[in-house]
């Protein structure tokens, strides 16, 4: 601490006469690697969906994609405002993960992240020199990738090792009771296990498993700044409401937070960050909103307000109006009903009664009838009309190709998201509004259901009937 004060020469005063906090002894990660790992792949994750590839993706591609522009929305100020809104959500989730684990560091100034986090929600942290994509940037992420892959391949090994461990148990009980046979028909299995036991050795010792918390924290707090200002800059046209904390509710916030020991804090974690200008500072709280769409996504939830509350929010996934899957709860359903039509859309092979009735049973009420209504308009067509068949699969190939994909993304988001599986991808995730989640309810039954008696009627007049 006193180190630490004399580079701080510029510091309130007041720091002087805060106690030094005794430092608790550094500890390795052990086994919570694995849930490390899963926090240290989203936040590079995060960080790459924001380099100026992804970035141009997103603004020239994804939002203006057919399947969002026509079931979500045309509107690519409210569609960005969700992405950077959802980015800062996912942003704020890793934050707190992170926080926990600083919570368990010698350093009691990473164990007080949370503080660093709160102060960049209020729009008072000045970035200094954490550039996005600088070499040093670029060679931190690196090295988190490189853990992150160990990590993975040491879970791997530790599942293959427990597999062996349970047959080298069934092998020494099933050798009790044949004990003239030679130890020699065991030496090549009881060789496998060594080799696997030293395997999961080497690659503990190459993973987060004997990282320290001080060194694993120290590198992602670094992360989560610069990605914060990456956000920051980049999304900055789609932030369109700040408001300012008023002089009491910043008194409050010093009071009940600490706020004089932020910047020693933040020194530590990004030496590059400037001071806090000498004038009074003021404090910001960044707000988005699309006025066509009453969605309100707050970035900093509420004063004072722990980490870990705004990390929960998930305010995003429930700003979805009752007239949108989301909001209905429809948006899973409805994207495996799509999926399997398309997989019997691709299908050589003929649609059986089970297959049938399990489509049939997905659907909604109001679907089934929507389905009913347009089967039997189309059922007056003529049995033997090739012709027809082939427009229907053409018709069905044009719908689907850009229906499948919000399916595949509605899928694919709800798995990234599930908090069950350990999974370490580090590739740039999917939006919820690439999804089905803030798809038109009726525009997407419409759809579904053209999909649905399409398939009908090309299986009647292929042979190959599929009744709905």
């Amino acid at each position: 601490m006193v180190g630490l004060k004399k580079n701080m020469g510029w510091l309130p005063e007041i720091l002087s006469d805060i106690p030094t906090r005794r430092h608790k002894k550094a500890g390795q990660v052990g086994i919570l690697a694995f849930e490390t790992a899963k926090t240290m792949s989203r936040l590079i994750s995060l960080y790459k969906s924001l380099s100026d590839e992804e970035i141009t993706r997103l603004t020239k591609d994804v939002v203006k994609s057919e399947g969002v522009a026509f079931l979500n929305s045309r509107d690519e100020e409210f569609l960005l405002s969700l992405a950077c809104a959802e980015k800062h959500e996912d942003l704020d989730r890793a934050a707190a993960a992170i926080s926990r684990l600083g919570k368990k560091c010698s350093d009691s100034n990473l164990d007080r992240f949370d503080l660093v986090y709160m102060e960049l929600k209020l729009g008072i942290f000045d970035f200094g020199k954490s550039d996005y994509g600088s070499r040093m940037t670029e060679r931190k992420v690196q090295k988190m990738e490189k853990l992150v892959s160990a990590t993975s391949s040491l879970h791997a090994a530790l599942d293959a090792l427990a597999e062996m461990e349970i047959s080298e148990r069934k092998v020494k009980e099933w050798k009790k009771g044949h004990m003239q046979l030679s130890n020699s028909n065991f030496d090549h299995f009881n060789q496998k296990i060594e080799n696997q036991r030293k395997e999961v050795r080497n690659f503990k010792e190459i993973s987060l498993w004997c990282k320290t918390f001080d060194e694993i924290v120290s590198l992602m707090t670094r992360i989560v700044i610069i990605v914060y200002a990456r956000i920051s800059v980049v999304f900055k046209p789609y932030i369109p409401v700040r408001l300012s904390l008023s002089l009491p509710e910043m008194a409050c916030f010093q009071e009940q937070k600490e706020f004089s020991l932020i910047e020693p804090i933040k020194q530590q974690i990004l030496p590059h960050a400037g001071p806090i200008n000498s004038r009074e500072p003021k404090p910001e709280i960044v707000q988005s909103y699309s006025q066509k769409s009453d969605v309100f996504v707050n970035e900093y939830d509420g004063f004072g307000k722990d980490i870990e509350v705004v990390a929960k929010n998930n305010r995003v996934f429930h700003s979805a109006g009752p007239l949108t899957l989301g909001g209905s709860g429809l948006a899973l359903r409805y994207a495996n009903v799509i999926l399997l039509a398309e997989k019997y859309l691709d299908s050589a092979a003929s649609i059986g009664r089970y297959e049938r009735e399990s489509l049939y049973q997905m659907l909604t009420e109001n679907l089934k009838a929507l389905v009913r209504t347009k089967l039997s308009k189309n059922m007056k067509c003529k049995e033997d009309d090739a012709l027809l068949a082939d427009g229907w699969r053409g018709a069905m190939a044009e719908i689907m190709g850009w229906l499948a994909p919000m399916a595949h993304n509605t899928v694919r988001w709800q798995m990234e998201r599930n908090v069950e599986k350990m999974k370490f991808d580090s590739k740039p995730g999917v939006l919820l509004l690439q999804t089905l989640h803030f798809s038109d309810k009726e525009k997407t039954e419409a759809a579904v259901a053209e999909v649905l008696v399409g398939l009908s009627c090309m299986y009647r007049f292929e042979n190959r009937q599929l009744y709905v």
